[in-house]
């Protein structure tokens, strides 16, 4: 059995990119929080310039980085800048959080084949930070969409593979 790892993503609202990666083939576990912001113990309604981000558990054994940042430019614009769907500010922005140079190399190495490809029109405004601090999410906003299967999301699977 190998070793799990994370990945820290952010591409808008935290429910929608949840439930679309809980069930992606090798993702363990998800959970939604706020990263790459300035304040300490963010909430919900004090977040200040955190990204309503993902924090995934997958098996590399299962799936690889590289697929994972595949599907994540699959149900999110990425060529909105601090915007998905109705939801607007720099929470909503598209980010990578990058824990190390190898992921910062493949997350710049995707980016480059979805620019390639012109799927979106535009080219990508992703922006790739360090990894900080994941600070979870209060309960009422894990597993989100499991618990109101009708609420609100503006994720969904637009494109075939990247890759």
């Amino acid at each position: 059995m190998s070793a799990f790892k994370k990945a820290y993503i952010a591409g808008g609202c935290f429910w929608g990119m949840e439930d679309l990666f809980r069930v992606r083939p090798g993702i363990k576990d998800t959970e939604v929080g706020y990263i790459g912001g300035d304040n300490e113990n963010p909430t919900y309604h004090n977040h200040s310039s955190h990204a309503e981000g993902v924090e995934l558990t997958y098996d590399p054994s299962e799936t690889s980085f590289k697929e994972i940042l595949d599907y994540f430019f699959r149900i999110h614009n990425p060529t909105t800048l601090d915007q998905q769907g109705n939801d607007r500010g720099s929470s909503y922005r598209s980010t990578i959080f990058f824990q190390n140079e190898e992921e910062k190399a493949i997350a710049e190495e995707v980016i480059a084949l979805v620019n390639k490809s012109n799927r979106w029109g535009a080219d990508a405004v992703t922006t790739l930070e360090p990894y900080t601090t994941f600070w979870l999410a209060e309960p009422e906003h894990q597993d989100f969409l499991l618990k109101r299967p009708n609420g609100y999301t503006c994720h969904f699977e637009r494109f075939a593979t990247f890759l």
